[in-house]
């Protein structure tokens, strides 16, 4: 569910039209819905009911920093990925102890950020990952709080470039090599062992990745603590997927996740962390564009968009699906014909659908596109030097930018002319 509906044949986000929001910022832009958010957030925290949680934001999928302390102020942590997550996560106010700091490569300087700001823990990657780790922790006169990411080799059945919890993918270590890394963990000085990370992809559409990869961590869990080690934290990432309106796909809802976490994990007494992005936020965000031109080709018809691959990367990335409407509601029974829905980059690439049916539209008209609030601003770039598009928070019958569109001049500022030129 979310909350963009058509109400007297104006598309809303809550109670302020978008096409309103269109005639005072321009086009394209992205908004987003409080209420969406917090319904979604809701939703995981319900799940985990009766068992001691946290639910992290995976802050990779949208990272403004007003959408994280709508999230930090509802009681979620995050999931952070670099230095600059990590500090704009502090910046929206959530508190050290809410924050997960994952992600392969590490830097030390990241690293002595993080522990001289504070977090909850790092999901540690790889054992040359633990001793930089270690070292830069007994540097500062500090313990670092550490789960290890195990790769149960599972696979998620998700696109191919999401897929992270496979023995060929470049995350995590390998499990018959756990209860190894965790014993050299123990005796290092800088290491605080908390517990047990997977993460295993995203935008999975059924729960038996999910169990089978939790099942051997629960193996695991018995083993590490038989071994002496103090598990009692669980991260299980992320990756429930969300409906991109095709083809009836249906993933399992928050409620059946957590019921499965319950029944796989929940005798082991260990406070569990997860990790969703996608599914708090896909459907919480548009994007809204203005057709420029409708061009008739030799055996196709083009809808020609301001907004482009820079603006909206997952189709041209991935061959993603996005749900594409009219922002004018159209009637009942109006006539649609196949089109090619493209923008205006200087790539054959910046296509964001083919043949897709479509009502009836014209120069000026504005569109939508759905379940956008996942992955899209934060891909974003000024590929021919396009600026980025704004960002509009609704709540009710309120709107507001919470990132500007730069201008010209705010973008060629920021490049430097050396003296000798």
């Amino acid at each position: 569910m979310d909350h963009f509906l058509y109400r007297d044949g104006r598309l809303f986000a809550e109670d302020v039209a978008l096409d309103t929001i269109a005639a005072e910022i321009g086009t394209p832009f992205y908004c987003y819905s409080a209420a969406t958010l917090t319904r979604h957030f809701g939703l995981f925290d319900e799940a985990l009911e009766g068992l001691d949680h946290l639910v992290c934001f995976a802050m990779k999928s949208l990272s403004n920093v007003a959408v994280l302390k709508l999230l930090g102020d509802l009681g979620a942590g995050v999931d952070v990925v670099s230095g600059g997550e990590y500090a704009r996560a502090r910046a929206a106010g959530i508190p050290g102890e809410r924050i997960v700091f994952s992600g392969v490569g590490k830097t030390r300087d990241e690293m002595a950020q993080a522990l001289e700001g504070g977090l909850r823990q790092f999901n540690v990657e790889s054992e040359p990952e633990l001793l930089v780790l270690d070292a830069v922790a007994r540097s500062m006169g500090r313990r670092a709080p550490i789960t290890l990411r195990v790769n149960p080799d599972v696979d998620a059945q998700t696109h191919e470039k999401i897929a992270t919890g496979r023995k060929e993918d470049k995350f995590g270590v390998p499990l018959a090599r756990a209860r190894d890394i965790y014993a050299q963990a123990a005796i290092l000085e800088g290491i605080e062992v908390v517990g047990i990370d997977v993460h295993i992809g995203s935008q999975l559409t059924s729960l038996a990745p999910f169990e089978a990869a939790y099942g051997k961590i629960a193996r695991l869990t018995e083993e590490l603590r038989a071994d002496g080690h103090d598990i009692r934290r669980l991260d299980l990432g992320g990756g429930l997927g969300i409906p991109y309106i095709r083809d009836n796909e249906m993933p399992p809802l928050p409620s059946d996740y957590g019921a499965m976490v319950h029944r796989t994990l929940g005798h082991l007494g260990c406070e569990i962390e997860i990790e969703p992005g996608r599914l708090i936020s896909g459907n919480a965000g548009v994007l809204v564009s203005r057709v420029l031109y409708v061009k008739e080709g030799e055996d196709r018809t083009f809808l020609i968009l301001d907004a482009g691959m820079n603006d909206l990367a997952r189709p041209a990335m991935y061959g993603a699906w996005h749900d594409v409407v009219p922002l004018v509601e159209p009637a009942a029974g109006t006539p649609r014909r196949p089109v090619d829905i493209v923008g205006p980059v200087c790539e054959s690439g910046d296509t964001f659908a083919r043949a897709r049916d479509m009502p009836p539209l014209a120069a000026g008209d504005l569109v939508a596109f759905r379940s956008a609030g996942a992955y899209g601003a934060v891909m974003s770039s000024e590929y021919n030097s396009r600026p980025l598009v704004p960002e509009v928070l609704v709540r009710g019958d309120h709107s507001a930018v919470i990132r500007a569109r730069p201008t010209f001049d705010d973008m060629i500022k920021r490049d430097i002319v050396p003296s000798w030129l």
